[in-house]
């Protein structure tokens, strides 16, 4: 890619970037959010088409213009986007050939299909039948089945954009694995993921962008490049702690939840939450780990307004006093916020823009007389954007444009503008460059400080550990340890959240 540029309405999102990618490697894409990455990409694979954008790209040593993806696609490149482009209604098989089915005279040949769809999920080591719905398969397994998609159109540049963003690390592994798999077989592969230590492990080679302009491009074994180099690259500076300093000042237990029992919504004997005990106290960061599917996220909806699950039994307390939270308006008013982990789907509407975007959670804290200040909401979005630093260039921009760093950080203003005594975080930094990720823990040591209380759930052990002042940890649907933060770490945790414990052996704080 020679000297790209494209422009959107008043932001220029990528200028005179160039790359090279050599035949059969896999080449890593490092840079802060709203760098530009995922827009070059899709240039690349003709998302933005020729003419929308400036600057060549020549593939196989000729010049290239793709209209649309299906060019690009004809040509060997195809692009798996950090939203999965699968439809959950419809089987593996069908998935895998939509829009390139097998046929006779016209006529979908299912025999042939389901052949072939075993064959591609056998090349990717997912064993499911081809008739299984893929809304009854796991994030993890629906990657693979991405991929197997992207083999049965003769592949020859793989691009992924974020691929383990949303995956445990055993699938992480698995998935890194199959890339070094496909590399060995010939398919070269193209990965934007903010997640260092995996771009140190399995890539041959990183370009680094920022501020929409290429930096430099690195070979990982030939010039000793590690995270803190990357990093370097990434921000133009050195970051000597990835955590900023923080000396909590813990008060009194602010909330507390005792014997949680939830049963699951659609399943009727089966518990997610099995009389779970937790508290939080004033100035505090409470970490949760647990592996995929433990039960972390189901604990924390349940809890706020019971958006999750069947409640069965269990008490609420805060300051002391019972809590009846039977709606999330009512979660909301009792001072609770919730960042979920899934922003695209519940934590956005992605019709809205920036402002309305802000204060929606809590919208009679501007409105007078049944009437919304208009005044106010662009005030108070214009303040939380910029000490947030989310880049837009201005609070009517629609959410949909913005990268996935910057959109967490609007949905993490509007649950500040909550004005909460208890933040709840669920995978807040997913898919978020160090630099943001940085700038939100200062943030979230900002509330403890003045006295809120934050739960934490991080499927990142240094996250949790570099973060929280004590951390529970949790295995199927059961809390199985607490460890504050000067007896943890991550041999410790991990042996506690694959321990499936009975409530008398849960070891306490002070005997860990």
């Amino acid at each position: 890619m020679r000297d790209i540029s494209k422009e959107f309405p008043g932001v220029k999102a990528l200028s005179n970037v160039s790359m090279t990618v050599q035949r059969g490697e896999i080449h890593a894409i490092c840079g802060e959010n709203g760098a530009g990455k995922s827009t070059l990409m899709k240039v690349l694979s003709g998302v933005w088409p020729a003419g929308s954008y400036d600057g060549e790209i020549h593939f196989n040593g000729r010049l290239v213009e793709f209209n649309n993806i299906r060019d690009s696609e004809h040509a060997g490149i195809v692009i798996i986007h950090q939203e999965l482009a699968l439809i959950p209604e419809l089987s593996i098989g069908e998935n895998i050939f939509l829009g390139n089915e097998v046929t006779n005279g016209g006529v979908i040949n299912w025999m042939t299909t389901r052949k072939l769809a075993s064959e591609l999920l056998a090349r990717v080591g997912l064993n499911e039948n081809p008739d299984t719905k893929i809304k009854d398969i796991g994030v993890g397994k629906q990657q693979l089945v991405e991929i197997a998609k992207a083999l049965s159109k003769e592949v020859k540049l793989l691009i992924l954009d974020e691929p383990t963003s949303a995956l445990n690390e055993g699938d992480s592994q698995h998935l890194l694995g199959l890339m070094s798999g496909l590399r060995d077989n010939g398919v070269t592969c193209i990965m934007i993921s903010h997640k260092l230590n995996e771009i140190e492990q399995i890539s041959d080679s990183i370009t680094i962008i920022r501020d929409g302009k290429s930096i430099e491009t690195l070979r990982v074994k030939e010039d000793g490049v590690d995270e803190n180099r990357i990093i370097r690259g990434m921000v133009g500076r050195d970051i000597e702690s990835r955590f900023p300093d923080h000396v909590p000042e813990i008060g009194e237990k602010l909330f507390e939840v005792k014997d949680w029992t939830v049963r699951h919504p659609n399943v009727a004997d089966r518990l997610v939450c099995k009389s779970e005990s937790f508290y939080v106290r004033r100035g505090e960061i409470v970490g949760f780990a647990g592996l995929m599917g433990a039960g972390r996220t189901e604990l924390m909806r349940s809890i706020f307004g019971q958006s999750y699950g069947i409640f069965v039994s269990g008490t609420l307390l805060k300051d002391g006093q019972e809590l009846h939270l039977k709606s999330v308006p009512a979660a909301i008013d009792a001072g609770l916020a919730y960042v979920t982990e899934d922003r695209k789907t519940l934590g956005l509407n992605l019709l809205d823009d920036i402002k309305r975007t802000t204060v929606s959670a809590k919208l009679k804290r501007i409105t007078h007389g049944l009437v919304v200040d208009e005044r106010e909401e662009y005030k108070y979005a214009e303040e939380y954007r910029k000490s947030m630093r989310t880049k837009a260039p201005n609070v009517d921009e629609g959410v949909s444009k913005l990268s996935g760093g910057n959109q967490q950080k609007v949905v993490l203003a509007k649950w500040l503008f909550t004005e909460p005594d208890l933040l709840i975080l669920d995978e807040p930094t997913r898919g978020i460059d160090v630099g943001a990720k940085f700038e939100i823990y200062g943030i979230v040591q900002r509330m403890a400080a003045e006295g809120k209380g934050v739960i934490l759930v991080s499927s990142e052990l240094p996250e949790l550990l570099g973060l929280s002042d004590r951390i529970y940890t949790i295995c199927e649907g059961a809390i199985t340890g607490v460890l504050d933060k000067g007896h943890a770490d991550q041999e410790s945790l991990m042996r506690l959240m694959t321990k499936t414990s009975s409530r008398s052996d849960v070891p306490t704080q002070a005997s860990a």
